[in-house]
């Protein structure tokens, strides 16, 4: 299974195309509006938000509310196009228009995007060339496949879910819950996705704060995914593991810059009793562990724990108190340009998360099992837990 986006920031729509859904699976378009609409709330969201009403329209690859097997084609239009058409226009400007176009040019990169490496790899002058590629907005049809990825898995009986950890230094400690289920209505009633009440509201403030003061704050967020079968993924080669395909899908999320898994970082503290998860088996559950330190892997494979992952969102670069640049024309030291922005989206970050994570999983399901059709994967599952069940 894989896919494809297309489109522009500013452009006309956005475009992904899964080709690899096994055929017969129930998928509507209400199933990834619901996480298109998640992903566009959470207190310190910009006025993007506000324009956007993001829905998608499956153009192909699904008839009578079931996949095809063939490629689906998933479309999310931007409202805000109807003000970009002849800055973003496909067809070549002319005379006074094209003076104009080249008055509007972006020659002065932004600090901690895209802008100057994209311009030099590519030979743009003008950094619009690159920005509307490399927006944040193109996680829309990212987690618009990540639905269709989480239907898959839920249709399996592999649940996900994700919530908020940290933002601005104030971390969340009040975080239990007992199912998977409680996690993410717990998460989705706060406004930072946010399961511990009194950080929540700390970090409301914070957000505030920052946005005040024209500044920008990250966080961590973590996602959780039970049910999925023992033994998918890999030992036996490096890009085989299914831990490492699931650490690069999150850094490659906008703005991520950095990734653990189960206890993560904190293992570099403790002893090794104190890290590795004992096994134990019963006769209703058959093989397990007694903790879960490392997060639902060993080896590059899933062990039949619940997978848990994080990720550490840096703060958005594009600030309204703009840090030092040069242009890329006259060489002059100026303050970076200003494109309308977020003071934190940790908050939708966070269920950009869950849909990279769910894709990954998805994929490596489909790559152990065959997947040509929905009901013969689903008896591979059910035979396969049953199997490792019994071993």
């Amino acid at each position: 299974m894989r896919y494809l986006t297309a489109g522009e920031s500013h452009g006309p729509q956005l475009t992904a195309i899964i080709e690899g859904l096994p055929a017969g699976m129930e998928l509507l378009a209400e199933d990834i509006n619901i996480d298109l609409l998640r992903r566009q709330k959470g207190h310190g969201r910009g006025r993007r938000m506000q324009i956007e009403k993001d829905l998608v329209a499956i153009k192909s690859g699904v008839r009578h509310g079931a996949t095809l097997g063939s490629p689906v084609t998933l479309v999310v239009e931007n409202d805000d196009w109807k003000h970009w058409t002849k800055i973003m226009g496909i067809e070549p400007l002319e005379g006074e228009e094209a003076a104009e176009e080249v008055k509007r040019q972006i020659t002065r990169p932004r600090p901690g995007h895209a802008d100057l490496n994209g311009g030099i790899k590519y030979g743009h002058r003008d950094m619009r060339n690159v920005l509307e590629r490399s927006s944040a907005r193109e996680t829309t049809v990212r987690v618009a496949a990540g639905a269709a990825a989480k239907k898959l898995l839920k249709l399996l009986g592999i649940e996900i879910a994700s919530h908020v950890i940290e933002i601005g230094g104030i971390r969340a400690e009040n975080i239990q819950f007992n199912t998977i289920q409680e996690l993410q209505e717990r998460s989705e009633e706060s406004s930072v996705r946010c399961l511990d009440e009194d950080a929540a509201q700390k970090m409301i403030e914070a957000i505030d704060n920052a946005k005040k003061n024209g500044d920008s704050i990250g966080g961590v967020v973590e996602v959780i995914a039970e049910g999925m079968p023992i033994g998918v993924g890999s030992y036996v080669h490096y890009d085989r593991k299914l831990d490492a395909k699931v650490a690069a899908a999150i850094v490659s999320i906008n703005a991520f810059k950095g990734v653990e898994i189960g206890i993560g970082f904190e293992a570099a503290h403790k002893f090794g009793s104190e890290v590795h998860d004992e096994i134990t088996w019963n006769e209703e559950k058959g093989f397990y562990r007694k903790t879960n330190r490392l997060g639902g892997f060993e080896g590059g494979m899933t062990n039949g724990m619940p997978i848990v992952v994080r990720g550490v969102m840096k703060p958005i670069p594009t600030l309204y108190k703009p840090l030092e640049s040069v242009d890329i024309d006259t060489k002059e030291t100026f303050t970076a340009s200003i494109e309308r922005s977020d003071s934190c989206a940790v908050p939708a970050a966070a269920v950009v998360a869950e849909a990279a994570v769910a894709w990954e999983l998805a994929q490596a399901i489909l790559e152990q099992f065959n997947g040509d059709r929905m009901d013969a994967l689903i008896r591979q599952i059910e035979d396969h837990k049953q199997y490792a069940k019994e071993f």
